[in-house]
């Protein structure tokens, strides 16, 4: 590990003082998924005592039972799907409530997955999958795990970049991600969209095969976050400036070298954490997959953890990206104010002076541009013209029902 002894003594001079946190005690949410790693190795390596913190990690079942207890106060911050940050934040599905994104946690890594009787029938790439679905029957049925989260957009995205519209075409249901593999296995659903490692553990277990992985869609995508209320940096400013340094610090060392990927794999694979076997998480921690078709390879995009920064950075596009999906698939009726929402969750100040305090490299811009699968670049400088660009999205789903 880096050796950051000077930053500390630095740091412990402001916990002795004015800057030392209000509140030492945390109770931090996770979810069972392999990109809680920043979290678990902050809490469980050391990297939270030199900033006068404790964290107690709480394992949740659902995201909405993480949402639940953060909302009412139970926890103090999450990993968060960042959908699911604005989502809160813009009263979807819960009460509207201020939301706060302290820093990205991770980039990369989610898994678009088919079960093995669609293996076996033949629908093995995407153009089969579409043909399948215009076939007369029953609809297939796709599980993603939350529905304003990274995986309900990933999977979303992906079945109308085939021509399928996933609000008429499909079935979508929500499951939590533990819950994939056993759901698919008793055929209650024909696929799913999840972090790892249910995707790598559903080919372990011969129960499905990965079509696509989230980085095939969008290259060094946003995927998760350490989010809390607003009201939280509000009242304990210090505390969330502390906890950020920390998890920062604890995302650097994982991204280091191999030998830190492979010991936080062996880590979060506990009983206590993700609890499933090392076989399912190593591989594709360090970007070596198989699909469970016969192909092998290196993937260009792994998930990451910190990338000199260009992770935890909490970009103001990534958010806005969100919101142009929400209106796109009618669950925002008006555009809303993109940039304004954006600048009101992310703690751009507060990540600044966490980030400089530990010599992490903030960028001048907090925008950043990217081509998705389907050709179309995202920068995030024109939301209303990039959310009515689509040729397939809920008003066009709407207008042809009424129209029959």
């Amino acid at each position: 590990m880096t050796d950051n002894s000077s930053i500390r003594d630095d740091y412990l001079a402001w916990v002795g003082g004015s800057d030392a946190p209000e509140k030492s005690a945390l109770n931090l949410g996770f979810m069972a998924l392999t990109d809680s790693a920043p979290l678990i190795v902050a809490a469980t390596q050391g990297f939270t005592q030199p900033y006068g913190l404790t964290l107690n990690l709480k394992r949740q079942a659902s995201w909405a039972t993480l949402r639940d207890k953060l909302l009412s106060g139970e926890l103090d911050a999450a990993q968060m799907l960042y959908g699911q940050v604005y989502g809160i934040h813009l009263g979807l599905g819960s009460t509207a409530t201020d939301m706060a994104i302290l820093m990205g946690l991770s980039q990369n890594g989610q898994a678009i997955n088919l079960s093995e009787p669609l293996k076996q029938a033949g629908v093995t790439s995407a153009e089969a999958l579409a043909a399948h679905v215009r076939q007369a029957g029953a609809k297939l049925t796709f599980a993603q795990t939350f529905p304003t989260g990274t995986h309900a957009m990933w999977l979303y995205y992906w079945l109308a970049a085939q021509g399928i519209h996933p609000l008429h075409d499909v079935n979508t249901v929500v499951v939590p991600p533990s819950q994939m593999v056993p759901h698919l296995k008793a055929g209650r659903i024909d696929g799913f969209c999840a972090g790892g490692p249910w995707g790598g553990l559903a080919v372990e277990e011969r129960q499905g095969f990965t079509l696509a992985t989230s980085q095939m869609i969008w290259a060094d995508h946003p995927e998760k976050v350490l989010g809390c209320t607003r009201e939280f940096v509000l009242q304990y400013p210090n505390t969330a400036r502390a906890l950020t340094m920390a998890v920062l610090e604890a995302s650097r060392f994982i991204d280091a070298n191999v030998e830190n990927k492979r010991s936080t794999a062996q880590l979060i694979s506990g009983s206590d954490y993700v609890d499933a076997p090392l076989s399912a998480i190593l591989p594709r921690f360090l970007g070596h997959y198989e699909d469970g078709l016969g192909y092998a390879w290196r993937d260009a995009h792994p998930l990451r953890f910190f990338a000199d920064g260009e992770v935890t950075m909490p970009w103001l596009s990534d958010g806005i990206w969100f919101m142009t999906q929400f209106r796109r698939w009618g669950l925002l009726r008006d555009d809303p104010d993109y940039l304004g929402i954006a600048r009101r969750i992310h703690q751009l100040v507060l990540y600044r002076q966490a980030a400089e305090a530990l010599g992490i490299s903030v960028p001048n811009q907090p925008m950043r541009s990217s081509t998705l699968l389907d050709g179309s670049t995202w920068d995030g400088s024109d939301p209303v013209g990039y959310a009515r660009s689509f040729a397939l999205h809920a008003r066009s789903h709407r207008a042809a029902a009424t129209a029959l």
